[in-house]
């Protein structure tokens, strides 16, 4: 049986999700299904500014910057060895893996 799959990998590091998506798509042609991807998403920055010092110079600040990347990737007719073969992928442990069947 065949199924679409829709796998949504995030992480903080562009580099970790750039070779996780690079995995997962080797893996997938090796058992014959089609992928479409890795489709890049928007990236969410997070800026946080804070005082350098508690009670002076108000002015003098710092900003810290948080950035998540993603990367969306499809699977079109994916027969069972698609899926086991992804369940079984190691992937690096900074990148958070979102499967939807």
């Amino acid at each position: 049986m065949s199924q679409k799959i829709r796998i949504k990998l995030k992480s903080y590091d562009h580099n970790l999700v750039d070779k996780s998506a690079e995995k997962i798509v080797k893996t997938v042609k090796m058992t014959g299904a089609r992928v479409k991807g890795p489709i890049p998403l928007p990236t969410n920055k997070k800026i946080f500014t804070v005082n350098r010092s508690t009670f002076v110079n108000k002015k003098s600040r710092e900003q810290f910057e948080l950035n998540s990347y993603k990367r969306l990737l499809d699977i079109d007719n994916a027969p069972s060895k698609t899926i086991e073969a992804l369940v079984k992928l190691e992937l690096p442990s900074g990148v958070d893996v979102e499967i939807k069947v």
